[in-house]
């Protein structure tokens, strides 16, 4: 046996929560072996059964809202307003996607000769590898459709945060999920999470993480032709134009890249100004960033909290060495957490690394751009395209840089990237495949085509 125990600690003082098991691979072949099992049984109930106890999870759910999003507060750091939300989202996605089993349907095509149907089948046994960053949402992203299209589902956690997980295990267990239709499998990426993607009993995989690590786990699905679904980096832009409402543009900056300590691959923290109103975005910016509420995660009115460990906050620092062009920062606690003030970088030029690389950290960097055609360009101008924001009161404009840019999701005088009613993922090195929305449980299927012979 391979299993090891590790010691989950709080990015808010740095203390111990708990020590978890970690599962080796010897474990990993133990769970899936169980999924797999367990697969006919839950493939077989019946579709409106199926949806009864996906509903009672999401109620389950919903009555430990406030237990969950605590429990993320300690374990990753985030604002309790934020940690409801994610709660409540695992709560919804369940509840959205308990109304598809009695809605998989196939299809008739007219063909000569007799009447040809299809069938969405399930696929069998489902990995869903989450991230630190968004521990709750992410996880319900991937095993609520697989469970509604009659897949079993192994959930690795990262090793940073797997409380949520494993309480949201024992949730599906007390709404009355049969056995090891969802386990849970905290561990290491490197032996739980390789192990899990290698296994041959595992038919998809669904990652969310880095860029470098979702080609990694590419490149081993293809050796065994398997399907898979990658949410990947970004490095993504926030366009101003000179006819937007600047004072709502620049108020609402920060939340869009520092939002969970700019922790989130949707993050726009490249902000594009038009020239000719640069200097009173930037007299408008200021006050907003040093205003941004840096400070215990637990109270009502924090804005953001800490970074999750040393070393991320070791690798946000490199971003803003002595070379770096610091315009202004916010504030930050001093003392035990993993603290990192708000920072904005001015001005930057295309090839420097803070403008290039994703810093996964508070940090803006500012440019100015001339026209329509050198927004477009510098938004594109990136490995990566996952979303993006677009301010104007020129609705053909913002149509024609919609259409122009390549990004998965992108809002119009907002900063919306995810509801769970619409499909999420992203463009280039950003990802492939699509999470949430209304054909998400079609990507946890295969199309069966079977043909009855009418003639004699």
């Amino acid at each position: 046996m391979t299993m090891s125990s590790y010691d989950v600690i709080s990015p808010v003082d740095e203390k111990v929560l708990t020590t978890v098991e970690f599962c080796g691979r010897e474990e990993v072949d133990a769970h899936v072996a169980r999924a797999h099992r367990a697969f006919g049984r839950w493939r077989d109930v019946a579709p409106g059964e199926r949806a009864r106890l996906l509903r009672r999870f999401a109620e389950a759910v919903d009555a430990d809202i406030e237990h969950l999003a605590r429990l993320e507060v300690r374990n990753s750091g985030h604002t309790i307003g934020n940690a409801r939300w994610e709660a409540g989202n695992v709560r919804d996605v369940l509840a959205y996607y308990s109304a598809a089993p009695e809605r998989l349907t196939g299809r008739q095509i007219p063909v000569p000769g007799g009447v040809d149907i299809t069938f969405q089948e399930p696929l069998g046994v489902v990995a869903v590898i989450v991230p630190w960053n968004f521990p709750m949402p992410v996880a319900a992203w991937g095993f609520a459709p697989a469970l509604a299209a009659g897949n079993t589902v192994v959930l690795k956690p990262a090793e940073y945060t797997p409380l949520t997980a494993l309480r949201l295990q024992e949730l599906a267990a007390e709404a009355g999920l049969p056995e090891d239709v969802l386990q849970v499998v905290p561990g290491t990426g490197g032996e739980a999470g390789e192990h899990l993607v290698t296994h041959p009993l595992v038919r998809k995989v669904v990652f969310t993480g880095s860029t470098a690590v979702g080609k990694r786990i590419m490149r081993h699905c293809a050796d065994q032709v398997k399907s898979l679904t990658l949410e990947l980096g970004g490095k993504n832009a926030n366009i101003v134009f000179a006819d937007a409402d600047l004072e709502r543009a620049a108020a609402t900056a920060p939340g869009s890249a520092f939002d969970n300590a700019g922790q989130d691959c949707c993050s726009r923290s490249r902000v594009l100004v038009q020239r000719s109103v640069l200097d009173r975005f930037m007299e408008l910016l200021e006050p907003a960033v040093k205003g941004y509420a840096v400070g215990d995660p637990a109270d009502e009115s924090t804005s953001m909290g800490p970074l999750i460990s040393a070393a991320h906050r070791e690798k946000v620092s490199s971003y803003v060495d002595d070379t770096a062009s610091v315009a202004f920062r916010g504030s930050a606690p001093s003392g035990p957490g993993y603290w990192f003030p708000p920072t904005v970088l001015a001005p930057v030029t295309r090839d420097a690394r803070q403008w290039r690389e994703e810093i996964f950290g508070p940090v803006i960097a500012v440019m100015a751009f001339e026209d329509e055609a050198e927004a477009v360009a510098l938004a594109n101008d990136t490995e990566y395209g996952l979303s993006g924001s677009l301010w104007t009161r020129d609705i053909g404009r913002a149509l024609r840089v919609c259409r122009a840019w390549e990004s998965g999701n992108l809002s119009v005088n907002s900063h919306s990237s995810v509801r769970y009613w619409t499909p999420f993922g992203g463009f280039k090195q950003s990802g492939l495949g699509r999470e949430l929305g209304p054909d998400a449980v079609s990507a946890f299927t295969e199309t069966k085509n079977v043909f009855i012979s009418t003639e004699e």
